[in-house]
């Protein structure tokens, strides 16, 4: 029995993902009678059909399932072992893959980055944005060695994830200088109910912080006048700015607009108490990695300095 090669498996796993011989082999900048000998000698290896021929189309048979699911795990870890192999050289090269939800992404991890490197330049570094949830989900599955999000692990991940607070920062009341609240500068708790909202689409970490502040000062999201929901901060930005409501946002992400007074944040006063304290939403930060998968050297070492940025007290951020 000779086994099969892993040039057969990325033939293969190029078949089943775009269920086309022709569109494989292009893919792989093979010939196509090289992709249809590949996966005739799998199948004849180990008398099992990987694949159904119906007419001009194919379909996965149950053994192609089984064979694309343990492929891809094989090739993974071929890849991280590839990684590790290429770091014994004292981190001169190397690739490093980030996966990091919107607001940290564009506004906080830039300068985390250019400090590595800094001190490493022949580093790649491959960072991915999206929102929070599919940050976690991707760290899960291996696509990424890092992740930073500022929303919460969902509990389904928590026992795959391991999670670390590196950072934080603090979501602000926003409005445009058409909006009333503008000159007021400053609002009771129970007036938040008495303005149209711009929000965040719940997969977002800025969202889910957001509605958990509310909660906690015990409004109910049904009862604020939500007008607009987008997938991103730029946008709820832009339509604020555009005297649409109010809005929940990082002050990341409005430092330089309430520089130039287009927006203002606005201090909630929380009276419930009768002490008049300042309601403030401060949120995390967190590093997320897989609990159990092979961790590369590079990695390790952003990691480090991540959590000692921490420690330096480096992620405080002054108040607007």
């Amino acid at each position: 029995m000779a086994g099969m090669t892993l040039e057969q498996l990325k033939i293969f796993l190029a078949v089943a993902q775009n269920l086309h011989f022709t569109r494989a082999a292009e893919e792989l900048y093979i010939t196509q009678p090289a992709v249809s000998a590949a996966i005739h000698n799998l199948e004849q290896e180990y008398g099992v059909k990987l694949f159904h021929r119906i007419g001009r189309h194919i379909e996965i048979a149950e053994a192609g399932k089984l064979l694309q699911v343990e492929a891809q795990k094989i090739l993974d870890q071929v890849s991280l072992t590839e990684r590790g192999l290429r770091e014994l050289n004292n981190l001169q090269r190397g690739e490093l893959k980030l996966g990091s939800s919107l607001t940290i992404g564009n506004y906080w991890l830039p300068s985390k980055i250019s400090e590595f490197k800094s001190q490493y330049p022949g580093i790649q570094i491959d960072c991915t944005l999206a929102n929070a949830e599919t940050i976690c989900v991707g760290t899960a599955m291996g696509q990424f060695d890092l992740g930073l999000v500022e929303g919460d692990v969902k509990p389904a991940l928590q026992n795959t994830l391991e999670y670390e607070i590196v950072a934080s920062d603090r979501l602000q009341i926003v409005v445009g200088q058409k909006h009333p609240w503008f000159e007021w500068g400053e609002i009771d708790l129970s007036q938040l109910t008495q303005t149209p909202w711009v929000m965040r689409v719940r997969e977002s970490g800025t969202q889910q912080r957001f509605e958990e502040a509310l909660q906690n000062w015990g409004i109910n999201l049904s009862e604020l006048n939500v007008i607009l929901v987008f997938a991103s901060g730029e946008m709820a930005k832009a339509a604020i700015e555009n005297g649409v409501g109010a809005t929940g946002i990082s002050e990341l992400m409005v430092k330089k607009e309430i520089q130039l007074g287009t927006l203002r944040a606005i201090r909630v006063i929380d009276n419930r108490e009768g002490n008049g304290a300042i309601a403030e939403i401060v949120r995390p930060f967190f590093k997320i990695k897989h609990r159990q998968r092979f961790q590369t050297a590079l990695s390790k070492v952003f990691e480090q300095m991540l959590i000692s940025s921490m420690l330096d007290g480096s992620h405080h951020l002054s108040v607007i």
